[in-house]
């Protein structure tokens, strides 16, 4: 029972400190005069994401590649099927309300050189090194569209801030959020990653099943919550493009990054299976995407009942 209660507690710890982190991080970029629009897209992204980083590097470093892996392939299918299914069984998302096509375009792009680069038998430093030019055009193509948008509105960068940002925040403050994030960070990731590989040796269990399922929702509850409350206040037109954009930088930035602390080979389970249940998943939002339909509540039985066949099959 032990190992199930400092798993969870790794978690907590996980998404607490890497909230500390965004919100220390932005205020200070804030008050050093750094952009909020530069903010919005580097370090709230990359803040945000902090906790599946710091996993992945973790189970590198504790030669548990199959938890790393499948913490980002588990995520990414994850948020298509459990985030947007189970948010639509209680209301219907309007998603036809939101012009997502060219960020869908880059997340199957993504997608697709990563299932290729998987195909090598291992990611290398070099094929970080690719995964991170692709992150690396994907924000420079947001910030052009930002700043675009930004100039046709005749408005002021710093017109929208972050959801983050108090502009009063004192420095002692930001300090002590910088500090709970980055003591935080580490020791949740190593609680979790280490007692995940307890789990999965009792119940006899693969690490690469165990990151891909308990690893995997625990890091995509947060976007879950969000998504649930977006759609009990019918305001959940949203969540399609943060779904996406979540899957893109998991996909290019998480595994990038990682690959700096260690090679992770893949698990031939990944190549005959998981891999091809991500881009299905990801396929299945065209009609969502290119013909504007809403996710309904038959879509949203659809979604969760796609997941948790899924979750059967792998535990099994």
């Amino acid at each position: 029972m032990m190992p199930w209660i400092l798993t969870a507690l790794g978690l907590v710890i996980l998404l607490l400190a890497g909230d500390a982190l965004v919100r220390g991080a932005v205020n200070l970029s804030l008050r050093l005069g750094i952009p909020a629009l530069i903010v919005s897209l580097t370090i709230v992204a990359f803040g945000t994401s902090a906790p599946e980083l710091l996993i992945s590097i973790s189970a590198i470093r504790d030669n548990l590649p199959g938890i790393a892996l499948g913490n980002v392939v588990g995520s990414n299918t994850a948020n298509v099927l459990m985030v947007l299914g189970i948010p639509a069984l209680l209301a219907r998302m309007h998603t036809s309300e939101c012009d997502t096509r060219k960020t869908y375009v880059f997340m199957l792009m993504a997608t697709v050189l990563f299932i290729g680069l998987a195909f090598f038998g291992t990611f290398t430093i070099w094929s970080g090194l690719v995964l991170l030019a692709g992150i690396a055009l994907v924000l420079f193509d947001q910030f052009r569209d930002a700043r675009a948008h930004r100039r046709a509105c005749k408005g002021d960068d710093e017109d929208e801030l972050p959801e983050e940002a108090d502009p009063n925040m004192p420095y002692w403050r930001i300090c002590l959020y910088l500090a709970l994030g980055l003591i935080g960070l580490p020791l949740g990731a190593n609680l979790l990653v280490e007692n995940a590989s307890v789990i999965a040796r009792a119940y006899g269990v693969s690490e690469t099943a165990i990151g891909l399922t308990l690893v995997a929702i625990g890091t995509s509850l947060p976007e879950l919550a969000t998504t649930v409350m977006a759609a009990l206040r019918r305001q959940a037109d949203v969540a399609l493009g943060n779904v996406i954009g979540s899957n893109v930088f998991n996909l290019l930035a998480i595994i990038g990054v990682a690959t700096f602390f260690g090679r992770i080979p893949v698990d031939p389970e990944f190549l005959y299976f998981d891999l091809w249940v991500m881009l299905g998943a990801a396929l299945v939002l065209i009609p969502f995407v290119f013909f504007r339909r809403d996710i309904t509540r038959i879509w949203g039985v659809l979604l969760t009942g796609l997941y948790v066949i899924y979750l059967v099959v792998v535990l099994a």
